[in-house]
């Protein structure tokens, strides 16, 4: 979702050096972005402050000389690290009370830029510059890992040119698609030479478990079993993936693989795919998006109430537009 800031910045300073910061998650994907150099990454524990780490990574920072940063989490521990290097120019939104920490602190107008990915792009235009719409996110084809060595392929049992199913979301149970409708959808796009492949977290390994169980045979559950460069390499060469609204749904818009993304609690307006190859499926109850991480009401139907036949006729007019 960055990516258009990054392109931004760059034409507008055309001898710059754009570097990230990022988690373990992420450091993968913006070493395959157009335009980022150098990738620190690290990870801190999830709500700990770990000071001391914080100052050795600003210290580290520091001594590259960084003219501007530009913080794209609303947290205040995000602002922390390029303040406590004093890097001089902090760009963000006022997020948690970080005035001080960033020293160009934007107030956003979500009405104006309903798009997640606009607001990041505005980041690099002037306070009260008329900011327009962000260009469609591209990542390069990974190098080598384009194409999976042949030995590991067989190792995880990936056919070329595969379906893709990525059924976890990690902000919670109301962004996911339920592993049953999965199923059923497997049922009616594999078979047991081309079985669907399941992508995800470790922590979504389970999700992935309970899809091949109840479709014997048309599922290899990967989910877990990969490295995120793997899964990379495995999304870009799909024919098909259909998704939760999550980072992996991003990865396949930015690859221009043919895509059905399934939103829940969030909001296509939010962070819809940028493809022209995606199709988006939101039922728009009146309950939401509530942008939850489960369903207040205990019944999450704008997930549970989206069929698998619906899905299946997204899936058949991406085919009547190019054959899959």
């Amino acid at each position: 979702m960055s990516q258009p800031l990054v392109a931004r910045l760059l034409a507008r300073h055309a001898d710059a050096r754009v570097d990230a910061l990022a988690g373990p998650s992420t450091a993968a994907i913006y070493r395959h972005m157009p335009g980022i150099g150098r990738v620190h990454s690290v990870g801190f524990a999830r709500g700990r402050l770990e000071l001391a780490r914080r100052i050795r990574l600003a210290r580290e920072l520091a001594a590259r000389h960084y003219q501007a940063a530009y913080v794209l989490p609303n947290t205040w521990k995000s602002a922390l690290i390029p303040f406590l290097a004093r890097i001089p120019r902090r760009v963000g939104y006022v997020g948690e009370q970080r005035y001080g920490l960033l020293n160009d602190c934007r107030r956003l107008d979500a009405a104006a830029l309903p798009r997640l990915v606009d607001r990041y792009a505005a980041l690099a235009d002037p306070v009260g510059a008329s900011t327009p719409a962000a260009n469609p996110i591209l990542l390069a084809k990974p190098a080598l890992e384009s194409e999976l060595h042949p030995l590991r392929r067989s190792e995880l049992g990936v056919n070329p040119a595969p379906i893709v199913f990525c059924p976890g979301a990690e902000f919670g149970p109301a962004k996911r698609w339920p592993s049953t409708h999965f199923a059923r959808l497997a049922a009616a796009l594999a078979t047991h030479d081309d079985p669907v492949i399941l992508l995800g977290s470790a922590g979504e390994r389970a999700i992935g478990m309970a899809i091949a169980d109840a479709a014997p045979g048309l599922c290899r559950n990967l989910c877990g079993e990969t490295t995120l460069d793997e899964a990379l390499a495995i999304i870009a060469g799909a024919r098909l993936v259909v998704t939760n609204d999550s980072g992996l749904m991003h990865v396949a818009a930015a690859y221009r693989v043919p895509l059905v993304a399934i939103f829940g609690s969030s909001s296509p307006r939010y962070t819809p795919p940028l493809s022209a190859q995606a199709q988006v499926l939101s039922l728009g109850l009146a309950c939401g998006p509530c942008f939850q991480r489960v369903c207040p009401l205990g019944h999450t139907d704008c997930l549970n109430r989206l069929l698998p036949d619906q899905v299946l006729e997204a899936v058949q007019a991406l085919r009547a537009e190019r054959p899959l």
